[in-house]
């Protein structure tokens, strides 16, 4: 045994008790922790960012110029594409197919391209099946258990979902269970039409056979590292059909974000093809990602999730998973602002909260927010049941804004609704006496009244921030200032109506565009904008 002794290397032989002592720690180590997990999160700020980019496509035309027509073409494996459809309707997970992409002439290979949407996906269909059928997962569109609609509310006349009322829907009394309904498809199968899904949240009739009319997440650096196009990681692509050919509510109410001062993502609308397959000229929206965060200045992003609750579940940042994603800066900083902000805004007194708020939040900003929400006709914003927005936190001013977010259901309320009334569920399949809820002495209803009623249609309605904010005299004046101002700005000069003349231009300068359906569209607008002008006059000068 002495002569193999001497094959250890002598440092070895010379330090065998500090390598028998971590060999011992690492047997510990097993046994305590076994198979499980360890989560780490960042606790302190390093010095140097990782994200770096290697490489930004400058492209030939300006990606978000809506004045110039733009063409986008998306080409990948037929088996590609049946892996991630298979795994989407198993599991609901959104996996990354690697495509060939081209825009504008540009040719950027090796892209990653992935589904986009929860509501907008429940209409999807393969090979005639959906996964609202029978499962509950991600993306599955069942009504939560429990489910009851909206006080007042009523059925739309032709309403069918798939399958009967979804499992645990509760509806008002005397409404009765409607039968299955399906409509032949030209193909041969079984086509649900427009409005398929729970409460018409679907309006989308989707089939992953027409990849050209999915909503899309196209990533650049998803297979590169490191790469952008014009300064982006990702853009998103809006479904060729959301019960409008055009989308151009979103397209104006994103303009108007824009004219109002506040951060608004850029849009354009582009023709579109995948593998060959055209489809109408889609809508293509910026996407809040690590080069907008950039464009804001020194701070960091944080995107709510759908599954978002702003409550205060404690300082371990791993149990806020579901509620918050931090889009840049990672490694190094951290969700501790986005935590102490939830928790003071939970804890806080009512006068702690009128004193305090200011030097937490750009309180003006985020009355304009408010304020764009109720003009809009947005319900589903920071308090609907997608919790869409973000929160930009200033690293110098150590104060947060709240950014506009997926704007895809905006003006799709009652356009005679006031600045104190509630919008509600009008854009979600037309429901009657969902689109006004009136709020007690013209404030905000109160969260835990709307969540024991079970919200508009059994949904979680409502956000702390939001309602405090509301019930604070000091910063409903605050709201009502600026509400005036916008109002002035962009609906009583016409500059909303100017707006949509360019929306509508930009759509229609894209081969495939339908000038006839483009123009109802915007006729329909025109009306509700004209219905919320004089509504919101009256209200204003009360």
């Amino acid at each position: 045994m002495a002569h193999l002794k001497h094959r250890i290397p002598v440092a070895l032989r010379q330090n065998w008790k500090v390598v028998a002592a971590c060999g011992v720690f690492l047997a510990l180590c097993a046994g305590v922790f076994g198979s499980g997990t360890i989560r780490p999160y960042i606790t302190s700020v390093r010095a140097a960012s990782g994200e770096t980019v290697i490489t930004d496509l400058a492209g030939g035309t300006d990606l978000f110029d809506p004045s110039t027509p733009h063409d986008v073409k998306i080409t990948f494996t037929d088996a590609a594409y049946q892996d991630m459809l298979s795994e989407y309707f198993k599991s609901g997970e959104k996996n990354y197919v690697e495509a060939d992409l081209v825009i504008d002439g540009t040719t950027i290979p090796s892209v990653g391209v992935r589904l986009k949407g929860n509501s907008t996906l429940m209409g999807l269909t393969w090979k005639g099946e959906s996964r609202v059928q029978g499962r509950a997962g991600p993306g599955g569109g069942q009504a939560p258990e429990g489910f009851q609609p909206p006080d007042g509310f009523q059925l739309p006349e032709g309403f069918q979902p798939p399958d009967g009322f979804p499992e645990g829907f509760a509806p008002p009394d005397g409404t009765q269970q409607p039968q299955p309904q399906t409509t032949a498809d030209p193909e041969g199968g079984q086509d649900r039409g427009p409005g398929a899904g729970f409460g018409g949240m679907a309006r989308a009739s989707l089939k992953a056979e027409e990849p050209e009319n999915l909503p899309w997440l196209i990533s650049f650096d998803e297979f590169v590292e490191g790469r952008r196009y014009q300064g982006h990681s990702q853009i998103a692509v809006r479904p060729a059909s959301m019960g409008s050919a055009t989308l151009l509510k979103e397209s104006l109410a994103i303009s108007i974000v824009d004219a109002s001062g506040e951060p608004s993502q850029g849009y354009a609308y582009s023709s579109f093809t995948v593998n060959g397959r055209s489809s109408a000229p889609r809508l293509l929206v910026e996407y809040l990602d690590e080069g907008y965060a950039e464009r804001l200045g020194d701070g960091v992003l944080y995107k709510s999730l759908a599954s978002s609750t702003f409550s205060y579940k404690g300082e371990d940042q791993t149990g806020y998973v579901t509620d918050f994603k931090q889009v840049n800066r990672k490694g190094e900083q951290d969700l501790q602002p986005v935590i102490d902000l939830i928790k003071w805004v939970e804890q806080s007194s009512d006068e702690e909260f009128a004193s305090g708020l200011a030097s937490r939040l750009d309180v003006e900003s985020f009355a304009r927010y408010l304020a764009l929400q109720n003009m809009l006709l947005n319900f589903d914003d920071m308090a609907g049941p997608g919790r869409n927005y973000y929160l930009w936190y200033d690293l110098n001013t150590k104060k947060f804004t709240v950014i506009n977010w997926d704007l895809n259901l905006a003006f799709s309320g009652d356009a005679t609704a006031g600045p104190d009334d509630t919008i509600g569920m009008g854009g979600m399949g037309g429901m009657p006496g969902g689109d006004r809820q009136p709020s007690p002495d013209g404030q905000a209803q109160d969260q835990d009244q709307r969540q024991a009623r079970g919200g508009f249609g059994g949904m979680r309605m409502g956000h702390a921030l939001k309602d405090r904010f509301l019930k604070t005299p000091a910063f409903k004046e605050i709201y009502q200032k600026q509400y005036q101002s916008l109002y002035q700005e962009l609906l009583a000069t016409g500059k909303a109506g100017t707006l949509l003349d360019q929306a509508l231009a930009s759509y229609k300068s894209n081969q495939g565009a339908d000038a006839e359906e483009a123009q109802k569209e915007a006729t329909s607008l025109r009306t509700t904008l004209a219905t919320r002008t004089e509504a919101l006059g009256e209200a204003l000068v009360k």
